[in-house]
């Protein structure tokens, strides 16, 4: 796999489109921080870290479990997911081209030399980073 951020972008995008309850992704540090900004802004209700069975009979593999959240009547709070810097082509914005999504209804996720952020605590940091990928 080439590009494992757009592998678990489309997985979430799938299942958010299929009403699932949850999605499992195989696991990373850097999957798990974007998991941590998506909780914190209240897009996913929450995410865990599993042991799934491995094929093969070789050891277990760790998968990230999130848990989508969805609106009172089904709506969903994910209406898009994209990805912005790519292997091919990376994208990085300074602490102040950090541009708002949909009107700052939604959030762009950077990483950092202080970590992994929203483009808001990028900007207020004064940091500036690779755009990993717009949630709205």
């Amino acid at each position: 796999m080439t590009d494992p951020i757009a592998d678990m972008l489309t997985r979430i995008r799938n299942a958010v489109r299929a009403k699932h309850a949850r999605v499992d992704v195989p696991a990373s540090t850097l999957k798990s921080e974007i998991a941590r900004i998506l909780q914190d802004e209240g897009y996913i209700s929450g995410y865990t870290t599993v042991e799934a069975p491995a094929a093969g009979g070789r050891s277990r593999a760790k998968q990230l479990r999130l848990f989508l959240k969805y609106g009172p009547r089904g709506e969903h709070v994910i209406t898009g997911i994209e990805r912005i810097s790519r292997p091919g082509r990376r994208v990085y914005y300074n602490c102040s081209s950090v541009k708002p999504v949909l009107g700052g209804l939604g959030i762009s996720i950077l990483t950092t030399s202080r970590g992994v952020m929203t483009g808001r605590e990028a900007a207020k940091s004064g940091v500036g980073g690779e755009v990993l990928c717009n949630v709205w």
